[in-house]
């Protein structure tokens, strides 16, 4: 699937140049005059392995009239809403200017992607005007030279970090398609009787004893119009305990249901909650990236209701950290009571399971959070990460872009996950992060050193001296004086 770019900007900032360097080719005119291109143009393009569909528009100048200069502008809009992701060239030699920031403006009330180019940005006077884009709140310009091909590869490493949620929130997502929620536990937790709680009926085998239910069954059910799928799960024993293969498979069933699940409801015993095996079902939740729901079954049992849910919720922090905040739901699936609780937290739990977040939010919240506790130093250089974007949702997944990825400590990348679920409220959810070290152009792809790097130091002083015998050979002989 290729990646629909739209590349904008005010007039004559370097558009049609970019377009024909990705293109690979001229298709578009190219003019110092500003204003040369006016209809959307397309074409296709290739970045590396990334294929490209282009779109060329006309320079920005703020028009709400009937004129041309309007029309224009109303064609570029229209290229925005067609596009995954909108390339915002900048003149790094002239630096910020008021109509770039009103353009930015209009950026910010599309729901598209943005990311800042610094085109032209060749020579210092180039670097400062690239710096100056740090105010218009895009995220880290890439500073580039359309005519000369210059900062492609920075740009491909942040389109194919885009690409990867370009082609996640491109699928197709049915909004009649039920939610997978599986049911799991240790055996005679409740998990039987609460699925026939919540569907009103007796579709579930129960009873007192361990171990009725060995295949995992699906439920169909529906809750305020929204389409659930149950699945009740075997009870899941410690494996030290399993010895019969009809129980192997039973497990086998259940954690494979883990698997294929969107919400996962962890039945605990109220009157013995957190054991061992509670402890190891969530975690295995977790690292399957599966949204979590703690459910306290057989509540009708308890009499001091408050001061269980408090060392509960204590317990929880402590034992299961990766899991802070996700919901806990105290129930009776006997009497029902409790019951009403339930649902909404697997609708909300859901939701910020699937949360996508947009690119400039992210790089909003990492200025911050590198304000606030900025990366320590290794070997006396400090690490420096330049860039965020969600790849994925279900679960939430992003990708960091920063120099020296690999000595980044686990525990700041633990407090970069801690601050991502405070502040985009995702508790409770698992969160995966991922850190790539921008590329070295120094270093090929074995590790080697590049062919720039190989080239032979320059020996100053046989150079001086070959300069010198060029210039002695060039000037003219000197006449012989006469003998007589």
């Amino acid at each position: 699937m290729a990646l629909k770019l739209a590349i904008v900007g005010r007039p004559n900032v370097g558009k049609s140049t970019l377009f024909n360097r990705l293109a690979g080719r001229k298709l578009a005119i190219v003019d110092d005059r500003p204003g040369v291109t006016r209809d959307r143009r397309y074409g296709a393009g290739r970045l590396g392995d990334l294929d490209l569909e282009l779109i060329d528009t006309a320079g920005f100048e703020n028009q709400d009239d009937e004129s041309l200069a309007a029309r224009m502008q109303a064609q570029m809009e229209l290229a925005i809403e067609d596009c995954d992701i909108v390339l915002f060239v900048i003149d790094a030699r002239e630096g910020i200017v008021p109509l770039d920031r009103e353009f930015v403006e209009i950026l910010r009330r599309r729901d598209k992607p943005v990311v800042v180019l610094a085109n032209k940005a060749e020579g210092k006077a180039g670097n400062a005007g690239a710096n100056e884009a740090f105010e218009l709140g895009l995220g880290e310009p890439i500073p580039i030279s359309a005519e000369h091909g210059e900062g492609m590869s920075d740009l491909y490493d942040v389109l194919q970090l885009a690409s990867d949620g370009v082609e996640e929130a491109s699928e197709a997502v049915d909004s009649e398609a039920p939610i997978l929620i599986a049911v799991v536990g240790r055996p005679n937790a409740g998990k039987s009787t609460l699925v026939n709680r919540l569907i009103g009926e007796d579709r579930l085998l129960t009873g007192p004893e361990a171990g009725i239910t060995r295949d995992s069954i699906r439920v169909d059910w529906t809750w305020q119009g929204r389409r659930l799928r149950l699945v009740d799960t075997a009870g899941i024993r410690r494996k030290a305990r399993v010895e019969e293969k009809l129980e192997q498979l039973s497990v086998q069933d259940a954690l494979r249901a883990i698997g294929m699940a969107e919400v996962v409801l962890l039945i605990m015993d109220a009157t013995h909650p957190f054991e061992t095996q509670d402890l190891q079902l969530a975690d295995l939740i977790e690292r399957e990236g599966r949204a979590l729901v703690f459910v306290l079954a057989k509540w009708d049992l308890i009499e001091d209701e408050q001061g269980l849910l408090k060392a509960f919720a204590v317990e929880a922090e402590r034992l299961l950290p990766q899991l802070r905040g996700s919901p806990v739901v105290a129930l009776s699936a006997e009497t029902g009571r409790g019951l009403d609780k339930l649902m909404p937290a697997v609708i909300k739990v859901h939701g910020d399971w699937s949360t996508k977040l947009k690119t400039r939010d992210l790089n909003d919240w990492l200025h911050v959070a590198l304000e606030r506790h900025p990366p320590p130093a290794v070997n006396g250089r400090r690490i420096k990460p330049k860039y965020l974007a969600q790849t994925k949702a279900r679960p939430p997944t992003f990708v960091m872009m920063a120099s020296r990825a690999d000595q980044l400590p686990d525990s700041y990348r633990r407090y970069l996950i801690n601050s991502l679920r405070e502040s985009f409220d995702l508790p409770g959810v698992p969160v995966r992060l991922t850190i790539k070290s921008t590329k070295n152009p120094f270093v090929n792809a074995d590790g080697g050193p590049s062919g720039r790097a190989k080239q032979k130091p320059v020996d100053r002083n046989s150079r001086i001296n070959r300069l010198r015998l060029k210039a002695k050979r060039a000037r003219p002989a000197k006449p012989r004086p006469s003998k007589r």
